[in-house]
């Protein structure tokens, strides 16, 4: 869990990193402690967050976290609301961090910008003219269906460290068998052709711990890229996430700026 405040609603001030912790009442009570000590006995304004998955219509609570199952359903936003009495803006965490990318790092200047964050799982959104798409339910494009050997997976089940680890029986980082991550980055040029077809974006940015230097080769993904899209003169262009593991926190700041009016 990354968190951060802001003293002007311009840029990050101090930044804290804690653990992730599965159980609910768990998290909020270490959140609570890590806020206070950021805060430094100033008031709280506004309080902007992501979390992994779909939210519910109001985005008050996560409704299904496959990764963080103890989370599901549990009134996220009125805890952080009843901890520091103030407006609470929750977000799916792939949104906030394509929103950064978008405003503060590697699609600075585009239009239309497509967001994958390759980790845990594969989450991402689609940014246009510096804010968050308009969408019904979010977006989960690691959830697109893909067919491979006569297979129905997901872009999740087939690039996401956790089938990485579950296929190979080893970690990410501990493959260094360059086979095994041109194999990878093709089956994700895969998913980003559908991305590129559906939401014809002028960037693709990939974030997240599979695009680390021991993970997915950029260039490869384009190589493939290039031979798979065959619809338009040239795909869009592609490239690593500028801001890594601040994204989020840039997002959310961000997000605060356009519906906090005070910031």
């Amino acid at each position: 869990m990354r968190l951060a405040v802001s003293e002007n609603g311009n840029k990050l001030d101090r930044v804290v990193i804690l653990p992730t912790l599965r159980k609910f009442n768990g998290a909020i009570a270490l959140i609570k402690k890590a806020v206070k000590e950021l805060a430094n006995g100033n008031k709280i304004k506004a309080v902007s967050g992501g979390i992994a998955g779909p939210l519910d219509k109001n985005k008050t609570m996560i409704l299904n976290a496959p990764n963080l199952r103890g989370w599901s359903k549990k009134p996220l936003a009125k805890e952080l609301q009843k901890i520091f009495k103030a407006p609470v803006f929750l977000e799916n965490d792939a949104a906030l961090a394509g929103l950064g990318e978008a405003v503060f790092g590697a699609g600075k200047g585009k239009k239309i910008v497509a967001y994958l964050t390759i980790s845990t799982g594969v989450g991402g959104c689609r940014i246009v003219d510096g804010k968050i798409d308009e969408n019904s339910q979010g977006f989960e494009p690691g959830h697109q269906i893909m067919f491979f050997e006569k297979k129905m997976l997901t872009l999740e089940n087939m690039v996401s460290g956790t089938a990485i680890e579950k296929k190979y029986g080893k970690k990410p980082y501990e493959i260094f068998d360059a086979k095994v991550w041109d194999n990878i980055a093709k089956n994700l040029a895969y998913g980003l052709h559908n991305v590129a077809v559906l939401w014809s974006p002028d960037i693709i940015i990939l974030g997240g711990s599979m695009m680390k230097k021991i993970g997915i080769p950029v260039e490869r993904v384009k190589f493939y890229l290039s031979k798979i899209l065959k619809i338009f003169p040239k795909p869009p262009l592609i490239k690593k996430s500028k801001l890594d593991d601040l994204a989020g926190l840039y997002g959310a700041l961000t997000r605060l700026k356009s519906v906090y009016n005070p910031l």
